[in-house]
């Protein structure tokens, strides 16, 4: 049975149709006669306690420069929408926050993956902290001497901001660098905001492990990361390069720990990085990586995506928020 989708997303005329997991999710979707209506976050507004937007009937293909038709807008409430795939990248900052407000009106008669609530409480930064028997050693902080301290301890730390992705604003630090003051300043804004900073962990030269999950459960197989060009991040964005890689002992005991959490809290589609065996970060916002894994293994990862989604979607009504 054809069902209403929508998609918030970024502008979909920018995306890069040979790397963008929503793009790949578009396809399924389409592929499987469901309707799909289009939305960017100004599109969303609401009238007392009902959520509205501006949506457009959305067509699909694979073709470059010619990958989408939008048909005409109209404003519709987003109950009237069976599922709602919220798929805005980061920043994670109070528009995002906003965003997720407004879609939570639409619960329980619409279906939002993720949830809404999830998304705001499960920081992709710090989330993992919270499990610390498969996280590396992290500090939350805003003082400096926080930082300092921290780093005479581990002798090594990588310092992130909380709201970004893409590997964008990610230092590495060593005991004694003449850059330490002003990195933290920077990412602190001089000790009035929170930054974040985990254990250096030396086998991230070797790679960043991406483990895609579905309802908590992951796929067989994950995408590595390789750092290139002299940079210590693994992310490809910044020039890392991948190949496919199974799932170890450890992969899976990690997914066993976080799983049935994610699956409670509405996190239907997330993807976790591992370094050394270790969760770097949970990714629950705009998770990345269905492409290149498709590629490497043949796979189509959103067919089985859309077999949990189908499978929630005849279950509703759907849930307020994590059990």
């Amino acid at each position: 049975m054809a069902a209403r989708i929508g998609v918030l997303m970024d502008p979909i005329g920018d995306i890069h149709i040979g790397k963008d997991t929503t793009f790949a999710m578009l396809l399924e979707a389409q592929r499987r006669g469901h309707q799909i209506q289009y939305m960017e976050p100004g599109h969303l507004f609401a009238r007392g306690a009902v959520p509205w937007a501006r949506m457009s009937p959305l067509e699909v293909r694979h073709e470059p420069g010619h990958h989408y038709n939008l048909g005409e807008e109209e404003r519709r409430a987003l109950p009237e929408l069976d599922l709602v795939l919220m798929r805005k990248d980061p920043p994670f900052d109070m528009e995002y926050i906003y965003q997720t407000y407004l879609l939570e009106r639409a619960l329980p008669s619409t279906l939002v993956v993720n949830h809404p609530q999830a998304l705001r409480d499960a920081n992709e930064k710090m989330f993992g902290a919270c499990f610390p028997e498969i996280a590396p050693s992290t500090l939350v902080a805003r003082d400096p001497r926080a930082f300092r301290d921290f780093l005479r301890e581990e002798g090594a730390m990588v310092c992130k901001p909380l709201d970004a992705m893409g590997g964008s604003g990610i230092f590495l630090l060593r005991d004694g660098d003449p850059n330490f003051n002003s990195v933290v300043e920077s990412l602190t804004h001089r000790g009035t905001r929170f930054a974040m900073a985990q254990r250096y962990l030396p086998e991230a030269a070797e790679g960043d492990k991406r483990i895609l999950l579905i309802e908590g459960e992951p796929i067989p197989h994950g995408l590595m990361r390789v750092p290139g060009g002299g940079d210590f991040r693994g992310n490809i964005s910044a020039g890392a390069t991948t190949h496919l890689v199974e799932l170890d002992d450890r992969d899976r005991e990690i997914c066993r720990v976080l799983g049935p959490e994610l699956r409670r809290r509405g996190l239907v589609f997330t993807g976790i990085d591992v370094i050394g065996g270790l969760v770097t970060e949970v990714n629950v916002t705009s998770p990345t990586g269905v492409q290149e894994m498709d590629h490497y293994a043949g796979t189509n990862i959103c067919a089985t995506l859309f077999d949990a989604l189908e499978q929630r979607l005849a279950q509703g009504p759907h849930y307020p928020g994590p059990q």
